[in-house]
């Protein structure tokens, strides 16, 4: 960590133009894919600024790269979305290890189980569905035709996103799965069925839930990681929040803990978003129970590639989860 620290305020030193120094470098909890480091940056005649370093960690993939995601980021802060201010990026991936940007730290919680059960924020409890569906809407306005944002993934003309999506993840899945899923089966069966043709196309968060927002006892206060961004179906997002995963144990209220479904659509549709088809987003909630199932085969490959992470190890493990989920759902029509 002394060597991160050390490294880092050299880097830095570059970019503000003289002396400076890092100090209280803690890694932050969370971010299987990505390394969050919280730390002091000092200036002689400034204020300490207190900054969170993303790095991609030595050996791990992913579907963007950190200049993208800072992209995203100023992109998002130029449209309205709550997202930390990005200050510096950089691409060699020699300085740290690891390709990575500096942003700005929000204070906040994002414990996912906190939010959903602590007292001090019954407050933001009551205005999460509403804000967040504002900021959602706020993201699917963004132009993603913009120059910007040329190198963010999307489906080929002609192609409904929804079949692209189903088709890019049975390709994973059929990739990286050691030993048959029955229940994975049976989903691609019902959802090629049944691809939803999208009527529009936006930009997607793509991994929009509880756990990857910032709350304070007031709201929302800032929406992270977007390294999953992609163009698609505006839809896919609001059927991700609504997966049983980021429910974190509070069933009774399908989107991530907070409220029913019908709220969550009216909220999206109140703020701009256009009316919400409850089929299309029940399709994929379907969908993204598989995803997510996949994407924790995902992690377990990672881990047994040679990733030091308990957390890899332990995310694979929840692959049965999201089998019962989807077993669930099914049957439920």
């Amino acid at each position: 960590m002394a060597d991160l620290a050390h490294a880092l305020a050299d880097w830095l030193r570059a970019r503000v133009g003289g002396a400076a120094t890092v100090s209280d470098l803690v890694r932050l909890p969370g971010g299987a894919s990505r390394e969050t480091w919280r730390f002091t940056l000092a200036r002689p005649g400034a204020p300490d600024e207190r900054l969170v370093l993303r790095r991609d960690p030595p050996g791990h993939a992913s579907e963007t790269t950190r200049r993208q995601e800072f992209v995203l980021l100023e992109q998002a802060a130029a449209a309205g979305v709550p997202v930390p201010r990005v200050r510096w990026c950089e691409d060699d991936t020699h300085v740290l290890g690891g390709a990575f940007f500096v942003m700005d730290f929000v204070d906040g919680e994002t414990i996912a189980r906190r939010l959903l059960r602590d007292d001090a924020y019954a407050a933001a409890r009551s205005v999460l569905p509403e804000q967040l569906a504002a900021a959602l809407v706020r993201i699917h306005a963004m132009p993603c035709d913009a120059p910007a944002l040329a190198t963010v993934a999307r489906p080929p003309e002609g192609v409904a996103p929804a079949a692209a999506e189903l088709a890019r993840f049975e390709e994973i899945f059929r990739a990286a799965a050691p030993e048959p899923h029955p229940a994975f089966e049976l989903a691609f069966r019902r959802l090629r069925a049944r691809v939803p043709a999208a009527t529009r196309r936006t930009l997607v968060h793509g991994d929009y839930r509880m756990g990857n927002v910032i709350v304070g006892p007031e709201g929302l206060r800032a929406v992270i990681d977007w390294e999953l961004v992609h163009v698609g179906d505006p839809m896919e997002d609001l059927g991700w929040l609504c997966v049983r995963a980021w429910r974190f144990g509070v069933d009774a209220n399908p989107v991530g803990g907070l409220c029913a479904r019908e709220r969550l659509f009216a909220a999206y549709a109140a703020a701009g978003g256009g009316a919400v088809d409850p089929a299309v987003v029940r399709w994929w909630e379907i969908f993204g129970n598989l995803r997510w199932g996949i994407m924790c085969i995902m992690q377990m490959q990672a881990f047994l590639a040679g990733v030091p992470s308990v957390e890899l190890a332990s995310i694979g493990r929840r692959t049965a989860e999201t089998e019962l989920e989807l077993l669930d759902l099914m049957e439920a029509g």
